[in-house]
């Protein structure tokens, strides 16, 4: 499976295409997101954004519900709902029309427009392609049990990211079911569903239906 920028996302869809066209892996990225935001915030049309408070900017026609949290830094885009008592706890980067829902926590993500984190997810130390969507509990899990480095698994290739802390990417119209586990260093390619309550791990083709971690069926 080609793990490229490329392959996964069309950088098209968000604020962060230039930025993730330098990189040969998403995963890349994820050192730099706060640096990013910091950088993009201030360039943001002062007639389109609201500024609540430092560092965090917010698209006039986003709707934040009160109880929702935004940490510095964060961008939150044009038509995007932030639900009740969602944390974005920072270095947070949404897109345009996407859903942050009731108790869903971010933090140093990457969001492309359209993206739905409706009910109940923890996304951290992540990249999620154009209207990929989560189902209600499925969460990243971003630091492995035993705290050694994440390793990307791609068949028989093992590629060492080097960090200590990597959830997932997936990507553009990638779904993933209810009360799932994206274990770390996941990566799911285009158009592909994971089965709920599944526990994922390593690279997932394009255009698959992930039933278990040994039955994975190409898409018809």
């Amino acid at each position: 499976m080609k793990l490229n920028v490329s392959e996964l996302l069309d950088l098209s869809h968000t604020l962060a295409g230039d930025y993730l066209a330098q990189f040969e892996y998403p995963w890349q990225a994820l050192d730099g997101i706060k640096e990013l935001i910091l950088a993009l915030g201030p360039t943001l049309p002062t007639g389109e954004y609201d500024q609540p408070a430092p560092n965090v900017w917010v698209h006039k026609t986003a709707k934040v519900f009160p109880s929702a949290y935004l940490g510095a830094p964060c961008i939150i885009g044009p038509e995007t709902e932030v639900r009740h008592c969602a944390f974005i706890r920072g270095s947070a980067l949404v897109g345009a029309n996407c859903v942050v829902g009731n108790s869903v926590e971010l933090k140093n993500v990457i969001l492309f427009d359209n993206v739905q984190t409706p009910h109940y997810n923890y996304v951290g130390d992540s990249i999620l392609g154009y209207k990929s969507h989560m189902g209600a509990g499925s969460i990243t899990s971003n630091v492995k049990s035993d705290k050694t480095l994440v390793v990307v698994r791609n068949g028989e290739e093992r590629i060492e990211t080097g960090r200590k802390k990597f959830g997932a990417i997936l990507g553009d119209h990638v779904e993933v079911g209810c009360n799932s586990v994206l274990n770390p260093g996941t990566v799911i390619g285009r158009n592909t569903s994971i089965y709920p309550t599944s526990s994922v791990r390593g690279t997932i083709p394009a255009d698959s239906i992930f039933k278990a971690q040994n039955d994975i069926a190409a898409r018809k």
